[in-house]
């Protein structure tokens, strides 16, 4: 938390009201039939081919896009940063980029429209409570900005401040982003995405939901209690409303500042972290399952990692941890017919693309096989296997009639794993994942299943 927004251009005050975000996302509907036209008419004029897609995925509508997520931040640019970071191997290179700013920065309130929210939650005297409260925010991301502040009794804390209007815009948001993606092609209508929308709102509502999140802090600082290397900030219960969170300040840098580290560092701290997802799934019952870089900083003295943003936490459904340790165990043991039952079974592929592929099923099982059980550091700077299941699944995806999401929640557990992956290879880390693998599961049960 020590990089202070002070760009005056990045001020620009949330549309709280149902029209003013409606108004913005007609502009943003406006301007890419604008950026479509022109670029349609430029394309014809050379002779170029046209299609739906590519018109409107030009860098000047991606910009207008990444732009007018940032405008309204709650939900819509919540689900930028998500398609962003779940996407990033197969977006076009051009929206990736822009789309990534989303996760980096974002736009903060005006200090008039931070006094109102904090005139509501804490009432008009609210500063009586401070030595001081820095109106500008030292952290600002899509549904609140970060201040720090000094109470009375001497206590440094950092003030998490909902944007107004947020909470009751996010099932209209998401239903126009979703539009938004339909128009662009990434959401076919051969695709039923009821259930994936329904669970969007309701994870969102509970990031927003600030009590809820507290309790989750409180919950992750008990379970990591006796495990170093590892700081959960302290709630603190009088400052916290429903949008407004109060913890303490904890010190630390960016995580990509390991960057600058040594490779036994770096290596330690992605091993410690992939650890954390494993006793996550398998041992906590629980997952923080947002895996923006901007979570995890680091500090560099101590080696420790401060964890941050517990909105994104849920419960670990038994069924999806015990579908998890099966592949892994099946994986381990070098069993391609046991990793495909084992994946069918806990609803990750639908037994109908293994029926109409399974060379190509196969082959992408062999590569993630050979890949776990190597007992040696895993290279997540070396990708060159990505392309290859890329490929595979891409082929595999052209076939319409294996179309299907699997289960929501094994949907934000895959994002963690693949999130914190990615960060591993951000910083080019090696760690014997097979090693990791094995000790969570040998000292670990099987989760018991949900009541009927």
């Amino acid at each position: 938390m020590d990089d202070t927004p002070s760009d005056k251009s990045r001020e620009r005050a949330v549309p709280s009201g149902r029209l003013a975000r409606i108004g913005t996302f007609g502009r943003l509907v406006g301007g890419v039939a604008g950026g479509m036209a022109a670029e349609g008419a430029r394309r014809l004029a050379s002779g170029g081919s046209l299609s739906a897609r590519d018109l409107i995925l030009t860098p000047g509508n991606v910009q207008r896009l990444a732009d007018r997520l940032s405008h309204l931040r709650g939900a819509a640019m919540k689900m930028g940063q998500m398609i962003s970071m779940d996407s990033g191997d197969f977006l076009p290179k051009e929206l990736a980029d822009i789309l990534a700013t989303l996760r980096d920065q974002a736009n903060f309130m005006p200090a008039r429209q931070l006094d109102g929210v904090l005139k509501d939650q804490w009432g008009p005297d609210w500063r009586k409570q401070f030595r001081w409260f820095n109106p500008r925010p030292i952290a600002a991301a899509s549904i609140g900005q970060v201040h720090k502040a000094l109470t009375r009794d001497g206590e440094l804390l950092a003030i998490k401040v909902q944007y107004p209007g947020v909470a009751k815009s996010i099932d209209s948001d998401v239903d126009n982003v979703m539009t938004l993606l339909r128009i662009a092609g990434f959401a076919p209508p051969e695709l039923e995405i009821d259930k994936l929308l329904v669970a969007a709102k309701q994870q969102l509502h509970e990031e927003a939901d600030y009590h809820r999140e507290g309790a989750q802090m409180e919950l992750y600082r008990k379970k990591l209690a006796d495990t170093p290397g590892f700081v959960v900030p302290r709630l603190h219960h009088g400052l916290t409303r429903e949008r407004i969170l109060a913890m303490s300040f904890e010190e630390g840098t960016s995580i990509e500042a390991l960057a600058e580290e040594t490779d036994a560092r770096r290596d330690e701290i992605v091993g410690r972290l992939m650890n954390l997802v494993a006793r996550e799934l398998f041992d906590f019952g629980v997952m923080q399952t947002d895996p923006n870089f901007a979570n995890f900083q680091y500090r560099p003295r101590t080696g420790e990692i401060v964890l941050l943003d517990f909105g994104a936490c849920r419960d670990v459904d038994p069924d999806v941890s015990n579908g998890y340790r099966k592949m892994l165990q099946a994986g381990l043991s070098g069993d391609r017919e046991q990793v495909i039952e084992a994946t069918i079974d806990a609803g990750f592929m639908m037994p109908i693309v293994f029926e109409r592929h399974p060379e190509r099923v196969g082959r992408m099982v062999d590569i993630v096989i050979g890949e776990m059980r190597e007992d040696k550091p895993f290279d997540f700077g070396d990708r060159a296997f990505v392309p290859l299941l890329r490929d595979e699944g891409w082929a595999i995806a052209q076939d319409k009639e294996t179309w299907a999401f699997p289960p929501v929640e094994t949907l934000f557990v895959q994002r963690k794993v693949s999130g914190t992956a990615l960060l591993g290879a951000r910083l080019k880390a090696q760690v014997n994942i097979r090693r990791i693998t094995e000790e969570v599961l040998a000292n670990t049960e099987p989760m018991p299943a949900k009541a009927a």
